[in-house]
């Protein structure tokens, strides 16, 4: 499991159970304590959580919603989510395409299918049957590299013509966005490590 997602299990324990101990959480994740206080500090860090006697509780502003990204962590109520399903039946929330790509490349063999909206048309469509539209010069104040997705070829060029970026396949996204993240973890969002 990587951090990110044992620091999303830790919130959803939280929200559920209200304070949790290192040695609960250590034996649930199956992780040393030190992983544990790694896990935590960005969390105490960004005031999601705070340290009490022998374990961490959620702060009184901190509470897990359904519609938030399972990337970057934060609300997802922009108009081009992205879910992905596991193989388990898991469904993932995921803010924008960019996020859903990262996420997919983390989790690409337990991943059954990943869907996005259609930029334009504000359809579902098959992510790895999409356009990404990069770098368009129309800014949705989300994750960067800003990542637009369209279920055609003459859509996502025609938009590009109007706003400029690059337009790339499934496979060629996620390799951009990955090079322009120079190793980056997080989303470029500043709300993940």
């Amino acid at each position: 499991m990587l951090p990110i997602e044992r620091r999303q299990q830790l919130l959803t324990w939280l929200n559920k159970e209200g304070t949790l101990s290192i040695t609960e959480i250590s034996n649930r994740l199956q992780v040393s304590e030190m992983t544990v206080y790694r896990d935590i500090k960005p969390l105490i860090e960004d005031k999601k959580v705070i340290k009490t006697s022998g374990g961490i509780c959620l702060t009184q502003e901190t509470t897990i919603s359904s519609s938030a990204c399972t990337y970057c962590l934060k609300e997802s109520n922009n108009r081009h989510p992205v879910q992905i399903i596991t193989h388990e039946l898991r469904v993932e929330h995921l803010c924008c395409p960019h996020c859903g790509l990262l996420r997919y490349k983390d989790i690409e063999k337990d991943v059954s299918q990943i869907i996005c909206r259609d930029f334009l048309q504000d359809t579902t469509i098959s992510a790895k049957m999409a356009y990404f539209l990069l770098d368009a010069d129309f800014n949705l104040n989300c994750c960067q590299p800003q990542v637009l997705a369209f279920d055609s070829l003459k859509h996502a060029d025609q938009f590009q013509k109007g706003f400029g970026g690059i337009v790339l396949r499934f496979e060629e996204a996620i390799i951009e966005i990955q090079k322009r993240m120079n190793g980056q973890s997080g989303c470029g969002c500043n709300k993940r490590e």
